[in-house]
């Protein structure tokens, strides 16, 4: 029988964790049936450059392990093409096998990959990067700079909210201009995110009943909180909702979804995307149906489509006349 061969791209400096001990656990595990070409990532070399060096070798196959960002970006490597990536998270949020489903335990993981079942799901294309999860605009993106590797090292999750409550100091409201294919929408908000897939855990992207990562649809979720007590209440009911698979039912928040986004601010705001800060606004989000390939457990049926706009601030909606995008 011929062995399977695959490419491990292993990051040891990911989680709070063992790295020594975490891969001899994935070695003894996945080794039985894969031959494994292991590489390490490095200071000079993210998972995307490792990701693709080994494709371009003939590797047939990418199983990452690490955390969101290393996860993220060996994706990256594989959008477009029907290489099948496998995902063993060993982070700190571990937000990307939330988002998609999928065990965040090593032992699970590895059982995942050897049962040998794939599935398409949506990608995404963010100022032409590619993007899995997320790109946040505004106080979340705030956060997740404040929220440094050494806090996060420290505190794990506990550094985000300490980031947040951070932020929450400083929160500034900001003009946006949101165009879809159909329509172009102005409103007053201090944080608008653009999803392809994410899980509970990243509150500012639940305004809908659950973000569904293969209907070719990217999930825009707006809020418009401007103080700190309403962006906490605000906070606090998306986590709710989000928990009970619920739609947002406040008049601060928003949602919507598109095959495309472009959103303009003013004044320009830092852009998270995938867990990085990329740089300010303007962005342009293309969804690539089915782009991405990756070992699942098991099927999920999505939630249904939802929509809410009433209720926003200095809320101006125009229909486009002409369908589409002028690139």
């Amino acid at each position: 029988m011929t062995r399977k061969t695959a490419c491990l791209v292993f990051n040891p400096v990911a989680g709070q964790s063992n790295p020594e001990q975490d891969l001899a656990q994935i070695r003894s595990l996945l080794e039985p049936e894969f031959d494994l070409d292991i590489r390490m990532t490095t200071a000079e070399m993210d998972a995307d450059e490792i990701a693709r060096e080994a494709i371009a070798d003939g590797a047939k196959v990418i199983i990452a392990s690490g955390g969101d960002g290393t996860l993220s970006a060996a994706a990256d490597a594989v959008v477009g093409t029907d290489i099948p990536l496998g995902v063993i998270s060993r982070g700190t949020a571990n937000a990307f096998a939330a988002a998609l489903e999928l065990p965040d335990t090593i032992e699970a993981a590895c059982q995942m990959i050897l049962g040998g079942v794939t599935r398409k799901v949506d990608a995404a294309l963010c100022n032409d990067r590619p993007m899995v999860l997320l790109a946040g605009i505004g106080f979340e993106a705030e956060t997740v700079e404040k929220a440094d590797r050494q806090a996060k090292k420290r505190f794990g999750m506990l550094a985000y909210v300490m980031a947040g409550l951070q932020q929450l100091r400083e929160l500034e409201s900001f003009t946006a201009e949101i165009e879809t294919e159909d329509r172009i929408i102005n409103v007053t908000a201090a944080a608008i995110t653009v999803a392809n897939a994410a899980p509970p855990t990243s509150v500012l992207a639940q305004g809908p009943d659950g973000v569904v990562f293969d209907d070719g649809l990217l999930d825009v979720t707006v809020v418009s909180s401007t103080t700190r007590a309403g962006a906490i209440a605000a906070s606090f009911h998306l986590l709710s909702t989000a928990l009970n698979e619920n739609a947002a039912e406040r008049d601060d928040v928003g949602y919507l979804r598109a095959e495309r986004v472009k959103i303009r601010t003013d004044p320009p705001q830092k852009v998270v995307l995938d867990g990085e800060i990329i740089g300010e606004t303007p962005i342009d989000v293309k969804c690539i149906p089915d782009g991405l390939t990756i070992f699942v457990p098991k099927e999920a049926a999505p939630p249904s489509a939802a929509e809410k706009l009433e209720g926003l601030p200095d809320l101006i909606v125009e229909n486009k006349v002409v369908v589409g995008f002028a690139d």
